[in-house]
């Protein structure tokens, strides 16, 4: 019911073009859960027609996606941290949890961030830890638009090669999703053990 009602409104959007890629990847980076494949794919399958530039389809994803990810870093900033002190004892979380939250985001927010973007159920919400712990506004949007990009690039190039064959776009997101999953644990594994030598 709920994916019915999200494909309704892409092709309600999708009547706008660029503008309406650009509001749906918005939704999509912000804290409403949205699936970001519903839009990109059928965009790179109107690319493959000549009826999109995958450039502008490229430029509004990631548009959408960093102000998507603005709004949950400055909502974060500017509530979460009067959130956290106010209830956050109800959820086990005090001033010394919030305090290793900011040092583990001073360390390591750009591999988190970047990380956390291509994992589809975290990729949105990434953003709010780094806004909690006022990570480096220009660190947060380097490594979100590195992310993001890559994503929306995989996508738009399942659409453009793979068309409208959906079983098959579902076959090969699972295969990437795992893909990305243990390139990103190698990725985890090399960071931190080269942290780990930086500290011997």
């Amino acid at each position: 019911m709920l994916r019915e009602l999200a494909e309704s409104l892409v092709d309600l959007i999708f009547d706008w073009g660029y503008l309406g890629i650009f509001l749906l990847m918005a939704v999509e980076s912000s804290f409403i859960p949205f699936p970001s494949e519903i839009v990109l794919v059928p965009a790179g399958y109107l690319a493959s027609k000549g009826e999109m530039s995958i450039s502008l389809i490229m430029a509004s994803a990631l548009g959408g996606s960093m102000v998507g990810a603005f709004i949950n870093y400055y909502l974060a900033l500017t509530l979460g941290r009067k959130l956290l002190r106010k209830y956050g004892k109800y959820f086990f979380i005090n001033e010394n949890a919030i305090e290793k939250m900011d040092t583990f985001f001073v360390k390591h927010g750009h591999i988190s961030t970047f990380t956390g973007r291509l994992i589809p159920g975290i990729r949105q919400l990434i953003s709010i830890p780094a806004g909690l712990s006022r990570m480096n506004l220009a660190s947060f949007s380097a490594y979100t638009a590195l992310g993001a990009g890559i994503w929306a690039l995989i996508l738009v190039m399942l659409g453009y090669f793979i068309g409208e064959n959906q079983e098959l776009i579902n076959n090969y997101l699972k295969q990437i999703i795992i893909v990305i999953l243990i390139t990103l644990v190698l990725l985890i594994y090399w960071y931190y053990s080269v942290q780990k030598r930086k500290k011997v």
